[in-house]
């Protein structure tokens, strides 16, 4: 086992140990809290296990709605698939993806991220590189002009999340004071974690000659040259409403993956749209640390999200798993598996077109 293994399956254990102390941690709190609910009600701590609960509950679920769920799940990675070749062609090399390449690339990356959490964007880039024959460093590029599309995409559900459910979420601010006061201490530390990092980047850039110099840094140098090759194509969409539209879709059916999964459970069955959009944007948000899949984090984050609208902290916490395990198992391992199947055979005598000089091509 070479060194480059041994640092990705020790980044793997360390992400798997982070998502699953969270998790330990959200299921320990619920689990107290379902003791004392079951000691109020009369009934022996023997007959009060929680796992037990959170197997039946998932047992009950409504397979129907979870099957629309995973449809949601592939009609969005499809259009992401479809606004990626869209970036692709704007590279002006003349290359033509074929979409299945990209949506098998996608949950490949999927896939990957529940192992080595980032590195599945590494994977689809290398998958899509591979076999398209692109510069892997310009399609990074395209992945990160979708990352920044992203972003954007979800600062703006959480705005409508707070416009929209604003009643209940900052009556429950207001509730708990001693948190409102560390979110407003947390917003200074990241609007200086951004002023600090601009300002590394403007020093990078002054003082880039001498740095040049250093055989280290123009690697470095070249790989961002790349990047921003596959930044500048955004400015050569073919139809830049298209790729609006599908970008649109593709945010739209994530919120449609979280609302129609309430439906599934008795519980939270009776919730509205707007309690499913704070529910999905605090899962989005809690996706975002490093943990394969969001694991702990999102179940900590939909679970508070969940109980803002009155939904009992062990129901809460049995949705989170619904939900979670759902995606996890039936859409990214499923479809992923199907992708390292697929892939290699789809592209077993396929000649992409267009061609690129690049020395970092997967092809070389």
């Amino acid at each position: 086992m070479n060194k480059e293994t041994l640092v990705n399956v020790g980044k793997g254990l360390l992400f798997l140990l982070i998502g699953g102390g969270i998790l330990y941690y959200v299921f320990r709190q619920q689990d107290l809290a379902y003791q004392e609910e079951c000691a109020k009600q009369g009934v022996a701590a023997a007959d009060c296990s929680l796992l037990n609960k959170i197997l039946t509950d998932f047992a009950s679920a409504d397979f129907g709605w979870l099957a629309l769920v995973l449809l949601c799940f592939t009609i969005s990675n499809l259009s992401r698939a479809l606004r990626w070749n869209m970036l692709l062609r704007g590279l002006g090399e003349g290359h033509q993806p074929k979409t299945i390449n990209g949506f098998l690339s996608i949950n490949l990356g999927y896939l990957v991220n529940l192992f080595v959490p980032r590195a599945g964007e590494v994977a689809r880039a290398g998958a899509m590189a591979r076999y398209e024959k692109i510069g892997v460093e310009k399609v990074m590029g395209t992945i990160v002009v979708g990352r920044m599309i992203d972003v954007l995409s979800i600062l703006i559900m959480t705005a409508l999340a707070l416009f929209f459910g604003s009643e209940t979420i900052y009556g429950w601010i207001e509730e708990n004071a001693v948190l409102g006061e560390k979110l407003a201490g947390l917003q200074w530390l990241l609007i200086g974690s951004a002023v600090a990092g601009l300002a590394g980047l403007l020093l990078l850039y002054w003082f880039r000659e001498r740095l040049l110099r250093v055989a280290l840094f123009r690697k470095i140098w070249n790989i961002a040259l790349g990047f921003l090759e596959g930044l500048k194509t955004i400015l050569r969409l073919d139809s830049p409403l298209l790729f609006f539209v599908h970008s649109i879709v593709i945010w739209v059916m994530y919120y449609l993956m979280t609302y129609l999964c309430l439906f599934a459970f008795e519980p939270t069955a009776g919730l509205g749209p707007v309690a499913g959009l704070v529910t999905f944007v605090a899962g989005g948000w809690g996706i975002v640390v490093p943990s394969p899949g969001g694991m702990g984090s999102y179940h900590f984050m939909t679970s508070a999200a969940l109980e803002l609208y009155g939904v009992a902290g062990d129901d809460a916490f049995s949705w989170s798993n619904i939900s979670f395990f759902s995606i996890n198992l039936g859409c990214n391992v499923l479809i992923g598996l199907l992708a390292v199947i697929l892939l290699p055979r789809i592209n077993r005598n396929y000649s992409p077109s267009g061609t690129t000089k690049s020395p970092n091509d997967a092809s070389s």
